[in-house]
């Protein structure tokens, strides 16, 4: 999509027909709507705004164009607009964090149902917190706990970090760079993760827009893509509460190899949610009471 292709006027509608074309050969999905969010994007407005501007200036033109040419080349979408959604918020992300993925508020949503009172939750753990999105929803549903983040890129823990501010939230929580657990005491009433768990030799097949532009230290979980969750079984019964709960996320066909890490470790696993496709996605563990008390 060059700018001689547009028409002089560079009106929105064929600005848009034209965009959609090239990300539709680029064999990017819903490229009319991708096309629409990235207008939008350009003309700081939403989606409905794009109904009032007829007429795009020659500068967003070319600022729409280069966006356009970076998604064709599947560098995703969150990274070029700068946020994603994730439960009821509006996330700033980077190329320092995975793009917060919809599958991903199935631990949110078994939290909600395992802790209907929201008066048990007060202490909140987030290993992994990459954007904070995990974290950060919890802390909204649960008005009274307070809340970690760990995260091993310094990038992450400042982007997590900015997105507690932007949220309001930043006086309930810290956001930490560390490796893991190593740096954490104390006990917690909940504690979630979404690790790394894509075996290493499958990275190379995932979808470009992944394997290409998302970062490789929060996807690759080791030669069985278990090598994250190894380390969180031997934290998780020091990091819980008598009475508190792990709620983990697995990969596609992990719904055994992780529990039995889980119950090697003197874990209790209490249930797996699917997500919206009916994939085995949330465990959600306790510690047995012999361990917890330790």
């Amino acid at each position: 999509m060059k700018e001689n292709d547009l028409p002089g006027i560079h009106n929105s509608r064929d600005i848009l027909h034209l965009a959609a074309r090239r990300l539709s050969q680029a064999g990017i999905d819903s490229p009319r709507r991708e096309a629409r969010l990235l207008l939008a994007h350009v003309l700081h407005t939403d989606l409905s705004g794009l109904l009032t501007h007829d007429h795009v200036e020659a500068g967003q033109v070319r600022r729409f164009e280069a966006l356009v040419e970076r998604r064709a080349s599947h560098e995703p979408l969150s990274y070029l607009t700068g946020n994603a959604g994730f439960w009821s918020m509006t996330l700033e992300v980077s190329a320092a964090t995975l793009v917060p993925r919809a599958d991903t508020e199935t631990l949110i949503e078994a939290l909600l149902e395992l802790r209907p009172d929201h008066d048990r939750v007060r202490r909140i753990l987030d290993l992994g917190t990459g954007t904070g999105c995990l974290l950060l929803a919890a802390l909204q549903e649960y008005q009274h706990a307070w809340g970690v983040g760990v995260d091993l890129s310094p990038d992450a823990a400042q982007l997590a970090t900015r997105n507690a501010r932007q949220l309001g939230l930043s006086g309930r929580c810290d956001i930490i760079c560390g490796d893991w657990a190593q740096a954490i005491m104390g006990r917690f009433d909940v504690v979630l993760s979404n690790p790394p768990y894509i075996p290493h030799a499958d990275l190379g097949g995932l979808m470009p827009d992944v394997r290409d532009y998302e970062p490789h230290r929060a996807l690759d979980g080791g030669a069985d893509g278990l090598a994250s969750y190894r380390l969180l079984m031997q934290c998780l019964p020091r990091l819980l509460s008598e009475q508190g709960i792990a709620i983990i996320e697995l990969g596609i066909g992990q719904e055994h190899s992780v529990p039995a890490l889980a119950r090697e470790a003197g874990m209790e696993v209490l249930s797996i949610r699917a997500d919206l496709g009916g994939i085995g996605r949330a465990l959600v563990l306790r510690p047995h009471g012999e361990v917890a008390k330790k």
